[in-house]
């Protein structure tokens, strides 16, 4: 079988039959896990459509919501995707690493720097008594969001704990699914937000 058979996301080689199975199998599985999370967070953004009206007299999105702030956390979030991009075609692509593992310390500082803004965003929504026993918007608010932010959070550890095995024990096979992983739920995560981005927040102030 030729090297153009294997698995797209991989670079690997013609006797690497097993790794290509286990790739097809664990990618797949992957993706079947990537829904069970979707709906949970389809579930939440439900949640937060119905519960939006009822603000029990506190503040409300278009006190609380900084358009400017949740821009540029998009853009941050966007971009760190790009990154993961670009970090998983060098991994196929180039015979070292070294592209590889650049392009991913960029995703992931952007990733955190994302992460950043929206603990300053919470933050100044608790100064300005947005906390999330306020009301039903609120609860259902910060049941979503931070979810989200702590899903970022934990990709950025996974991409920390892939550099760790690489340098362990060197760019393997398991290192290569982890990526293929990886940059799945990275791009997941780039589509929930664009939901919460379009349904808690345009939604919320328009």
């Amino acid at each position: 079988m030729s090297q153009t058979t294997r698995h797209p996301g991989l670079n690997l080689g013609s006797k690497h039959q097993s790794a290509d199975d286990q790739a097809e199998t664990e990618v797949f599985g992957f993706w079947v896990f990537m829904m069970s999370d979707a709906i949970l967070f389809g579930l939440l953004m439900a949640t937060y459509v119905v519960m939006r009206p009822n603000t029990n007299g506190g503040p409300g999105p278009q006190e609380l919501f900084e358009l400017k702030s949740i821009f540029i956390e998009t853009m941050l979030l966007l971009t760190s995707s790009v990154a993961i991009g670009f970090s998983h075609l060098a991994l196929k692509h180039e015979p070292r690493p070294v592209k590889m593992v650049l392009w991913l310390l960029i995703a992931m500082a952007l990733a955190l720097t994302f992460v950043g803004f929206e603990i300053h965003d919470f933050l100044k929504m608790f100064s300005e008594g947005g906390t999330p026993q306020r009301s039903g918007f609120l609860s259902s608010f910060f049941a979503l969001v931070p979810l989200h932010g702590l899903h970022v959070t934990f990709s950025c550890l996974w991409a920390v704990a892939i550099l760790g095995q690489m340098l362990v024990y060197g760019l393997d096979d398991r290192v290569k699914l982890s990526m293929v992983r990886l940059a799945v739920l990275w791009h997941f995560l780039d589509i929930v937000w664009i939901g919460i981005f379009s349904i808690v927040y345009i939604g919320g102030l328009a």
